[in-house]
């Protein structure tokens, strides 16, 4: 798009052009965060800025050197007004003035949208500052190409205080009377950040290829985005618990195989194999089957099922094998929670607290060192989304991943400091219960890069149970992460790469402590055996395609 900067147009050319072109579509009945509900033309070829002054959206302009007051019913100009510098970004709206802050001069300045006047003149504490939002004391600055967004007194500019930005090219800000939210332009992403410590509690698409000002207007967001000039309106909270996108169609082997290499016989062998079912990440396209016929279907205490293979007389160089064979479409699923909405602990139900609250061996949460730690990181939190975020930050703030085989107790693990994805999962599960958060575990075989891969590696992550909500999908190992954003990825997210085959509170009379399979044999004398389990994956032409 060709864009440009002239100072031959008067501003009523600019308005004239402007109500041409305003298109504005009848709101739209969506049921997932971050659609859009309606749009209007943003006023000229550039906008930047966005703000709410309780009625009308403010946008500001970097080719028209102007800051536009726009109707958000029709997208009609009610006025304009110049902007003290050459390269208007972000603005903010304080109930008397309207702040807007320069990306060439480095300068914030309080208008009087009354008289047009600059009553005040701040420096900017950091280069390319891009966004910014008033909380109802401070203001609020965010700035490309930073790792943080700081909190600036409106006096002279002084930083009060910097918490980290969910990513380093942080552009629209708003403030929502709780939460921060955040656009970044080159991950097209919008991200609600909990102010006090840049905690990204959730995250949407955002709705343009070139995200920028973002507004709150009430119960609803609006985001003004670059390359297509228009000011978009934005579903928010409507009680949808996830949003599924991304849609793949996989067709998944697994292959379990047993072999004898002797001197001597095995005289039992019973291989155990979980079996997907329909879940939030997942739609089996048709029934599971297996090669040969399983001897039985059986259920564990966790409700799991698993196809049971009952083999005898395993001679030397002899082996078994079992294979299963699932069809699914596989989704990128976001979670979206809304903490201040949730109950208490005391509201989750019973047979679930019963269930998942209990102790195991791979737990021990009656151990000194689960119990100092709990008391260390959830302190006196009561709020059960925050007990589980707590925790989930303590996790990846004390280990750092580790592939070295063998799954030890949460408190070994925790004392020194590494584990792999089942070893973090186990500590975290044992954090949550001993802080009164029920918590179980999900294993899946996984998409390995192509959509025809190989996996024998799988992957473990954790489910906690958040009250008047269900459960959600947290993945300790896979947030351990610098970036609140990434961290964000692992909480409440689950990529289309998972099939999830498994899921589970604790040991298993039939898997114990595996997920995927297990196997078991009996043997008189030497018996050398080896297992070897993988999944195969074969993409499939989505119906969506």
């Amino acid at each position: 798009m060709h864009r440009w900067k002239s100072g031959f147009f008067t501003v009523t050319r600019f308005l004239t052009i402007a109500i041409i072109s305003i298109v504005c579509f009848s709101p739209l009945v969506l049921a997932n965060p971050g659609d859009t509900v309606s749009s209007i033309s943003a006023p000229f070829k550039c906008p930047q800025g966005l703000t709410f002054d309780g009625k009308y959206l403010w946008v500001s302009d970097r080719s028209s050197d102007q800051i536009y007051q726009v109707d958000p019913k029709n997208g009609s100009i009610h006025d304009s007004i110049s902007t003290p510098g050459y390269v208007p970004r972000g603005l903010a709206w304080d109930g008397k003035w309207l702040w807007c802050v320069d990306g060439e001069e480095e300068l914030i300045y309080a208008i009087d949208p009354k008289n047009r006047v600059v009553e005040r003149t701040i420096y900017c504490p950091v280069s390319n500052p891009t966004g910014l939002t008033w909380d109802g004391q401070h203001l609020w600055l965010a700035a490309n190409r930073s790792d943080e967004l700081h909190k600036i007194s409106s006096e002279d500019g002084t930083t009060i205080v910097s918490i980290p930005a969910p990513t380093g090219n942080s552009w629209g800000l708003t403030y929502d009377g709780t939460h921060l939210w955040v656009s970044d332009r080159y991950r097209d992403m919008i991200y609600m950040v909990w102010p006090d410590d840049g905690t990204v509690i959730n995250s949407f698409n955002t709705p343009g290829p070139h995200s920028c000002g973002l507004a709150w207007a009430g119960s609803h967001l609006w985001n003004v985005d670059y390359q297509t000039d228009r000011v978009y309106e934005l579903q928010m909270d409507d009680g949808t618990p996830f949003v599924r996108s991304r849609e793949k169609s996989e067709e998944m082997e697994y292959v379990h195989q047993t072999r004898n290499f002797g001197p001597d016989t095995l005289l039992t062998l019973d291989v155990y194999l979980a079996i997907p079912e329909n879940l939030s990440n997942q739609d089996l396209l048709k029934p599971v089957t297996f090669v040969p016929e399983p001897t039985d279907i059986l259920t564990d205490k966790w409700g799991q099922k698993v196809a049971h293979f009952h083999f005898e007389n395993l001679a030397p160089a002899e082996f078994a094998t079992a294979r299963m064979y699932a069809s699914a479409k596989l989704y990128q699923t976001r979670y979206f929670v809304f903490p201040d909405k949730l109950g208490t602990l005391a509201d989750i139900p019973a047979d679930i607290r019963k269930k998942y609250l209990v102790d195991d061996a791979k737990f021990s949460i009656e151990d000194d060192i689960i119990k100092n730690a709990v008391k260390q990181a959830v302190g006196a939190e009561t709020n059960p989304y925050w007990i589980g975020r707590k925790l989930f930050n303590y996790v990846i703030d004390k280990l750092e991943y580790e592939l070295a085989g063998g799954w030890n107790v949460a408190p070994a693990v925790l004392a020194r400091g590494n584990g792999s994805c089942s070893e973090y999962s186990f500590v975290y599960i044992a954090l949550c219960r001993a802080a009164g958060l029920p918590a179980r575990y999900a294993g899946s075989i996984t998409v390995r890069g192509d959509d025809a891969s190989y996996d024998d590696v799988y992957h473990r992550w954790v489910e906690i149970y958040l009250p008047g909500y269900g459960w959600l999908p947290v993945d300790p190992s896979g947030g351990d992460s610098r970036r609140p954003a990434d961290q964000a990825n692992s909480f409440g997210f689950l990529d289309n790469r998972f099939l999830i085959t498994t899921v589970g509170g604790g040991g298993s009379e039939y898997l114990e402590w595996s997920y995927n399979s297990n196997e078991r044999w009996t043997s008189r004398g030497k018996c050398k055996v080896v297992v070897e389990a993988f999944g195969e994956w074969s993409p499939l032409e989505s119906d969506s395609e």
